[in-house]
């Protein structure tokens, strides 16, 4: 069986990093699955997507709480093992924590994986921030200048 590719695409919120998920999937000659973040969010039961519990369990803005750490790593071990059946598989992440990147070297070393990293003007993500209305005001300023920090 063939390794499936993996791209991870990393970048603050509201960076256009799903747009690029989907452009993406749309241009590939062989099918990739969307396995990113946010999918894995939305796997969560309701209650831990609204305030005060995102904040305090989950916490990815800019850190995460012990709920948010095994969400991630569930996220790593799922795509790992989608790759590894034979799936190609396009992530978008927001790789904030030194410990998500090096768990991510160790998992995807052995496999064909890529980290593209999408950068975008502090001013043009707060004004995309602004204009969508199911984003959190402030998210993309406290990822900002995190996102890229611990990445090679």
């Amino acid at each position: 069986m063939n390794i499936g590719r993996i791209i991870i695409i990393n970048g603050t919120s509201s960076s256009g990093k799903t747009c690029i998920v989907h452009a993406l999937q749309n241009l590939l000659a062989e099918p990739a699955l969307e396995a990113g973040l946010d999918k894995f969010l939305w796997m969560m039961p309701e209650r831990y997507l609204e305030r005060p519990l995102w904040d305090e369990v989950l916490g990815l803005a800019s850190c995460a709480g012990e709920t948010g750490h095994r969400l991630v790593s569930a996220m790593h071990s799922s795509i790992s093992g989608l790759s590894k059946m034979g799936w190609n598989v396009i992530s978008d992440h927001v790789l904030v924590k030194p410990a998500w990147v090096k768990e991510c070297v160790r998992i995807f070393s052995d496999l064909p994986a890529y980290l593209i990293g999408v950068q975008c003007p502090l001013e043009v993500l707060e004004q995309r921030e602004r204009s969508r209305k199911n984003r959190t005001l402030g998210q993309a300023r406290l990822q900002f200048q995190l996102i890229h920090k611990d990445i090679i």
